[in-house]
C-alpha cells in the first residue's frame, strides 16, 4: 500500500476527531464529548508548541494517525517525545502503517536534534500493540503510570 506520511493540518481535524472517538470507545468503552474533543484536537493542530499529529493517507483517505507531545527531561537536558492517540482504521491494521508513522517520528526527531527518546503508554491487555512496539525497538519501562482526573 502506497502511503503518504505527513504532519496533520486543519483539513485533517475531522478525521482526527473521528479516530479519537473510535479509539476511546474501542479501548475504554468511553464516549468522548465531541465538542470538547474537536476543540482539543484543533488546539494542538494550530499550536506546534503543544505537539503535532502525523497522518497516514492513501490516495483517497486518511487511514491512521498518531499524536506527539513533549516532556522535558532535566536528567538529560533534552526532550522525550510522547506518542499518543495512535489509531489505524480497522481494515488497514496489521499492514505496517504504525511502523511507517513511527519511522517518520524518528526522522523528525533527528532533524530537531534535542530529542533524547520516545515514550508511549499501552494498555496492559493489548499484547498485539506491545509486540508491535517491541518489534520496532521499544522496550517496557520500569515505570508505572498514575493519574487523577
Amino acid at each position: 500500500m502506497q502511503l503518504n506520511i505527513r504532519v496533520a493540518d486543519e483539513n485533517d481535524i475531522p478525521s482526527l476527531v473521528e479516530f479519537n472517538l473510535n479509539m476511546a470507545f474501542e479501548t475504554e468503552q468511553k464516549r468522548l464529548n465531541t465538542k470538547v474533543l474537536t476543540s482539543g484536537v484543533s488546539a494542538l493542530v494550530k499550536d506546534v508548541n503543544k505537539g503535532y499529529y502525523l497522518v497516514a493517507e492513501t490516495a483517497d483517505q486518511v487511514v491512521g494517525s498518531l499524536m506527539v507531545t513533549t516532556e522535558w527531561s532535566d536528567w538529560r537536558n533534552a526532550v522525550f517525545w510522547w506518542i499518543q492517540s495512535v489509531y489505524i482504521v480497522p481494515e488497514h491494521r496489521r499492514k505496517g502503517i504504525y511502523a511507517q508513522l513511527y519511522t517518520k517520528v524518528k526522522e523528525l526527531a533527528k532533524t530537531q536534534g534535542n530529542i533524547c527518546g520516545f515514550r508511549l503508554y499501552v494498555e496492559k491487555e493489548n499484547v498485539v500493540a506491545q509486540q508491535t512496539y517491541q518489534a520496532l525497538g521499544m522496550h517496557e519501562s520500569h515505570y508505572l503510570m498514575y493519574e487523577e482526573e
